[in-house]
């Protein structure tokens, strides 16, 4: 963050630690909205071994155009190719939760609390945190206190500004964090909008996408201006994820900071942090909370048997927020323990009609039973 101004999660509330949610059945939508959200899409099924850039993966699937496969067909030859299904149920709480899934992967949207709550493997425990003392409680955009829920949210970045545009430093602003959202259902996609925000004037639309056959979800996170005086923003994604064994990024050769990463909470830092021949590595600081920006277009969380890979593009010659970070990693300490993967966008300035855009692509990876976490990371993000 900007000298002089806190990080938020230092002030975060610690509640009583957490515990996996379990969604109750899901239900279909009405029979005659399944047509439009109950998909049979042809699509050509995406390697797993190799994720595709953000920009790429952000664009439509289109059909193989010779011959044009079907659905079935994709399937007969490839079991893990499914059509998309969309659901419609109740979950740790919440009246609704749309489910979509590829029959690979399952995301889990709460329009309620303007969150997608969970991506995992379909059927399995999710690397996504959540605060089960929140479940089932709505978002109060008024309260002085933070109602962490967890999940995958996107705020206005740099956070120094949020004392002078609205009237508080903290919590965030509320369309952007603490307001329910409208889902819609274009095609494969189904896409979040939330109202203006007072203070902003910008409303918060996200495009969620999980390719056919894919471990992976793609968000395309849109800021549009729709009201009030310019304001230089950038898009700021922040995932939150459960306790890791270790948490890596890669450091560009020719990285912006010295030490490979920016000190984000004075001279808090995780004990076991290490830069080596090009990696950076930590794990969850149980006592206090730490911070670090870094010049870098991928972050990797690792757990015990499998790993979930966060890519957004970095532009060169762009200006970043919180001394040009495109990526930070946030660690809290007990008893809530979670750590945060956050992706930032260039910042640019907006006035209303105006827009910006970032694009965030997320993959499950298998990690092998009693594989090294290091060697994990260096396969993944291919450094020697």
């Amino acid at each position: 963050m900007n000298p002089g101004a806190s990080h938020p999660t230092l002030r975060r509330p610690n509640p009583p630690g957490h515990a996996a949610a379990s969604t109750a059945p899901l239900r279909l939508i009405h029979p005659l909205l399944a047509l439009l959200v109950v998909l049979a899409i042809p699509t050509t099924p995406t390697s797993s071994a190799q994720p595709k850039g953000a920009e790429q993966l952000s664009r439509a699937v289109r059909p193989a155009p010779r011959p044009p496969a079907t659905p079935a067909a994709l399937a007969a030859t490839n079991p893990s190719v499914a059509p998309l299904q969309i659901q419609v149920g109740p979950y740790a709480g919440w009246d609704r939760c749309f489910t979509l899934s590829n029959g690979r992967v399952e995301a889990l949207v709460v329009p309620d609390i303007g969150r997608i709550q969970q991506f995992r493997w379909a059927g399995e425990n999710s690397p996504f945190w959540e605060d089960p003392a929140l479940h089932g409680h709505p978002p109060d955009p008024d309260s002085t206190e933070w109602r962490n829920f967890g999940g995958d949210k996107a705020w206005p970045a740099p956070q120094s500004d949020w004392p002078r545009l609205t009237p508080r430093a903290w919590p965030p602003p509320a369309a952007f964090d603490a307001m329910p959202v409208t889902l819609s259902v274009r095609r494969d996609t189904v896409i979040m909008t939330s109202p203006v925000d007072p203070h902003y004037g910008i409303r918060i639309q996200r495009e969620i996408h999980l390719p056919s056959g894919a471990p992976s979800m793609t968000v395309r996170t849109t800021f549009e201006k729709v009201e009030g005086p310019p304001v230089t923003v950038s898009v700021w994604i922040v995932t939150q994820l459960r306790h890791p064994v270790a948490v890596f990024a890669p450091i560009p050769e020719r990285s912006l900071f010295p030490e490979g990463y920016n000190r984000q909470s004075g001279e808090a830092l995780p004990s076991d942090l290490a830069v080596e021949r090009g990696l950076l590595s930590l794990t969850r600081d149980p006592r206090r909370s730490t911070k670090i920006g870094l010049d870098t277009d991928r972050l990797l969380w690792v757990g015990t048997d499998q790993a979930l890979l966060i890519e957004s593009p970095r532009l060169r010659g762009a200006s970043y927020p919180d001394h040009d970070s495109s990526a930070e990693i946030y660690t809290n300490p007990d008893p809530k323990t979670y750590i945060e993967l956050e992706m930032l966008g260039p910042l640019r300035r907006i006035g209303p009609g105006e827009s910006l855009s970032q694009t965030n692509t997320y993959t499950l990876l298998r990690r092998p039973p009693g594989s090294d976490p290091e060697a994990f990371a260096r396969k993944t993000f291919r450094i020697p």
